[in-house]
């Protein structure tokens, strides 16, 4: 039954959005806390927040792009987080998600 699944295109595009939105949580988890009110961007909690609720729902209920609107809506916030507030964040923390001395990273 396993080599139905893989054939099925919708089924790898529901895992890959599963996988973006795992990646978006765990770079949002291991930032530090005060780059984000540094970059002037939401909480740290409030992206684990929406961030797990989207990925809890797709894991929990199962990812369907085509007409799951949970899905969707999860997979923007995941597409901002991202493409707006990671960059920002990796700006100010010189790309990692540690502290940097004032001599450079340390």
């Amino acid at each position: 039954m396993l080599y139905v699944d893989l054939l099925n295109p919708f089924w790898w595009l529901a895992t890959a959005i599963i996988c973006y939105k795992v990646f978006a949580f765990v770079d949002a988890a291991v930032r530090r806390d005060d780059a984000y009110r540094a970059a002037d961007k939401k909480t740290k909690g409030f992206w684990l927040v929406v961030l797990g609720l989207a990925l809890g729902a797709d894991l929990l209920f199962g990812a369907n792009p085509v007409t799951g609107l949970l899905t969707l809506a999860g997979l923007v916030a995941a597409i901002v987080y991202v493409v707006d507030v990671r960059p920002a964040i990796k700006l100010l923390t010189d790309g990692r998600g540690g502290s940097s001395g004032a001599y450079g990273p340390w």
